[in-house]
């Protein structure tokens, strides 16, 4: 904290609100993390304009140069974007997406069904949230569009099924990641537990992503749809919009590139699926490297998660242009400059997402400086409550501590020592996993609502779909979420009993699809997956 800030704490929460109320009222992200961006360098350096302006363009320098030497984490990121972006244009000009657009038009002849591909998906690539939100959307895209889905709808299944599934495994980079974090907690404390052990403890009491998680499921199969996302739906499936044509979506292709027909499965599929074991291979190739180990928590917790994007984006990428240049090579439609232009459009496609994830990170590297993290712990230290009133209170803190910076990670790394010492400081072992799990769900759940985290961003890229859309759209099944999950914590505070408090979860999910049901009517329309002019 600064000067300024430690005199007046509150001035913390200035940038994050300021960005956020904005972002609700002019629907505009970028004009709102850039106005977060210049409050929080103002407060950094004591309302000085121009260190302020040193501090902007020293946050977006460490995007890709910091200490030193290239910021490998970041820069990967992005060129992964624009690898999946080139990957998609290639796959949908050698013919690949059509023919698995009508491959599973023949299979999953549901609606429903076609929200099930995206969630199983989502479940089954849990290595990683980010890999998870970018390539889950771009193989289920072509099915969830012939069946009149919105992308909206599409990017609340992606975003539910990769950060609320990734924490909850400890095979995962999250699981590696907040194990780390346990191992001095847990050294400090009374119970006899490995990192593991304490880990599944904790996702047992991890309330919000089972909630999450669980939700997905209830909504596809029970056809709910509240608030924004019943526009977004109707449109869809009356029109065969799926998504707003005057809206700016991220990772959408021009529609005048040309397609080759009759295209192959395979031009789609072998791409896709090199993408993912490449990106599997690259994970343990440079975690094993690192730790010098063949123990999977060991690998996952050195992977360079990032290079192994970039490993598997390459594969995908010579792949998707193999079948490119086989599929078209004798098509009089296909000639030099239609290559060059599957690399523009690919790349064009990507950078509508890139132009909001850089200010993003940059607001959550002006953030942490401010200390509005550190705040928000300081008023848990604070707090004079019981072991058990503290699990719904850490709960509540680490969501709003999640929303308000971006960053389910660096909530983790903030409130899980803070709240694990004060459980420790008690001498209450019952309730450290609980505690912990709590955390876990807060920051969970802030994230999940924020629309300056990453993940957001790239749950609505993968999935094609308008960033503040996706936010609107989804924050009415998030709150539900968290609602279940606060009463989940309330019953765990009063009976002391873990189970008692899942039990509460799973009843008021219960009386979530009673009242949503109730209250809103399944749309009907035109069947879908019938009309060819589907705008996708």
């Amino acid at each position: 904290m600064t000067d300024l800030t430690t005199s007046y704490p509150l001035l913390t929460l200035v940038p994050p609100v300021l960005a956020l109320t904005l972002v609700i009222i002019t629907k505009r992200v970028l004009i709102s993390l850039g106005a977060g961006v210049v409050a929080a360098a103002l407060l950094v350096h004591d309302l000085n304009p121009l260190d302020a302006l040193g501090a902007v363009w020293r946050s977006f320098a460490a995007i890709f140069w910091a200490d030193g030497a290239v910021n490998t984490w970041s820069v990967y990121i992005l060129v992964f974007l624009l690898l999946l972006g080139v990957i998609a244009a290639f796959v949908l000009m050698s013919g690949g997406t059509t023919a698995f657009a009508a491959w599973a038009l023949r299979r999953i002849r549901a609606r429903p069904g076609s929200m099930v591909l995206p969630a199983v998906l989502g479940v089954v690539i849990f290595i990683d949230d980010y890999f998870n939100a970018l390539a889950v959307g771009q193989i289920s895209r072509p099915v969830t569009d012939q069946h009149r889905v919105s992308r909206a709808k599409l990017a609340y299944i992606i975003d539910s099924t990769s950060a609320p599934v990734s924490v909850l495994s400890p095979f995962s980079s999250w699981g590696a990641y907040i194990m780390g974090i346990l191992a001095p907690i847990l050294a400090a404390s009374t119970l006899s537990l490995s990192s593991v052990q304490a880990f599944l403890g904790a996702a047992v009491a991890n309330f919000y992503a089972i909630a999450a998680a669980l939700m997905v499921w209830l909504v596809i199969f029970f056809r709910i749809d509240l608030g924004a996302m019943r526009t977004e739906e109707r449109r869809a499936i009356t029109d065969g919009h799926v998504f707003d044509p005057a809206a700016t979506v991220p990772g959408h292709l021009s529609d005048d590139l040309p397609v080759h027909c009759p295209g192959a499965l395979r031009a789609l599929f072998v791409p896709f699926a090199l993408l993912v074991v490449g990106v599997f291979a690259g994970i343990v190739w440079t975690g094993q490297r690192a730790s010098g180990s063949w123990n999977v928590i060991d690998i996952l917790a050195a992977t360079d998660a990032s290079a192994a994007l970039i490993f598997g984006g390459a594969l995908g990428l010579a792949s998707a242009v193999y079948y490119y240049l086989r599929n078209t090579r004798r098509n009089p439609e296909f000639v030099v400059s239609t290559f060059g232009r599957g690399w523009v459009e690919g790349i064009k496609s990507m950078l509508p997402a890139i132009a909001i994830l850089l200010p993003a990170w940059m607001l959550g590297d002006l953030i942490s400086q401010v200390g509005t993290g550190d705040y928000l712990g300081q008023l848990v230290e604070a707090s004079s409550l019981s072991a058990a009133g503290l699990v719904p209170v850490v709960f509540l803190v680490a969501a709003a501590m999640s929303f308000a910076t971006g960053t389910s990670w660096g909530s983790f790394g903030l409130l899980l020592p803070i709240a694990g010492g004060i459980i420790n400081s008690m001498d209450e072992p019952a309730f450290l996993l609980p505690v912990l799990g709590a955390v876990l769900a807060g920051a969970v759940a802030g994230d999940h609502a924020s629309p300056i985290s990453d993940t957001t961003i790239l749950s609505a890229t993968g999935s094609g779909c308008n960033v503040i859309t996706h936010v609107v759209t989804q924050l009415p099944y998030v709150l539900s979420a968290t609602a279940c999950a606060t009463l989940g914590y309330l019953a765990l505070a009063l009976t002391g009993s873990t189970l008692v408090g899942l039990a509460v979860v799973v009843a008021a999910l219960a009386v979530f699809v009673i009242v949503a049901r109730s209250v809103t009517a399944p749309i009907s329309g035109t069947a879908p997956g019938t009309d060819p002019a589907i705008t996708t």
